[in-house]
């Protein structure tokens, strides 16, 4: 069985006559992830060591553990969006990564998630996307 894009889910819970009958139907396309769940998918999917994306992150090393353990309840934006940068995600993963850590997806309605959009589909690095930010006179730093 193929994997279901959002959209097509979208459609499908659209149409439906009812949400029960659709949640049957899809069952096996819902994500019941956890943020560390996700975040191990994706070093396993990527071929990727923890230490070095913790690096490439740029932030404190016992914060980067304890995300990556589960330890962290409601990690900081910021530092999701330097692991996704390190990372080297797809927007679309990022806004996975976002999501499953409880927090504000990216809008490219606003600046700074704009530039971040940017740094993501450009492959910049967290020192990079930091230089590009200040260069825009942004205010909040990554790592």
């Amino acid at each position: 069985m193929s994997e279901k894009d959002t959209e097509q889910l979208q459609h499908e819970l659209s149409s439906a006559d009812t949400v029960k009958e659709y949640l049957a139907a899809n069952q096996e396309h819902m994500r019941h992830f956890t943020l560390s769940e996700y975040l191990s998918n994706l070093l396993e999917e990527k071929h990727l060591a923890k230490k070095t994306v913790i690096e490439h992150a740029e932030i404190d090393e016992v914060y980067a553990y304890h995300i990556f353990a589960g330890r962290k309840r409601k990690p900081a934006r910021s530092k999701i969006i330097a692991l996704a940068l390190a990372m080297k995600l797809t927007h679309r993963e990022t806004q996975h990564l976002l999501y499953y850590a409880g927090a504000e997806q990216l809008y490219v309605r606003n600046s700074w998630d704009s530039i971040i959009w940017h740094a993501l589909e450009r492959g910049l690095t967290v020192r990079e996307t930091n230089e590009l930010l200040a260069s825009l006179a942004e205010t909040e730093f990554l790592g």
